[in-house]
Formats: structure tokens, sequence, C-alpha cells
């Protein structure tokens, strides 16, 4: 019964680094799309995103 832990363990900890990599790829995005789109003067220059 202890493997079936140590195993829920592991799928828990690649699912939750699977998600913290997903995470910063999407925050890397968006903040080149918000840049693009300050260029592009669709947004304003000042315009800070939360």
């Amino acid at each position: 019964m202890e493997n079936l832990g140590f195993v829920f363990g592991i799928i828990g900890m690649s699912m939750g680094v699977i998600g913290f990599v997903f995470g910063i790829i999407s925050m890397s995005k968006i903040d080149k799309l918000e840049k693009r789109l300050k260029e592009l003067d669709v947004l304003n220059h000042d315009f800070k995103s939360s």
C-alpha cells in the first residue's frame, strides 16, 4: 500500500512542475503580446496589467 502513495506523490509532483512551467510560458507570451499591442497603439502606453 505504501507504493501506491509513492506513485501518487510522484504523479502529483510532476503535474505541479508541468503547471508551473506552463504558467511561466504563458506569462512570457502575455507580456510579449502586451508589448506588441502597445507598439501598434491598440493599448495605451501607460497600461498596466494586474
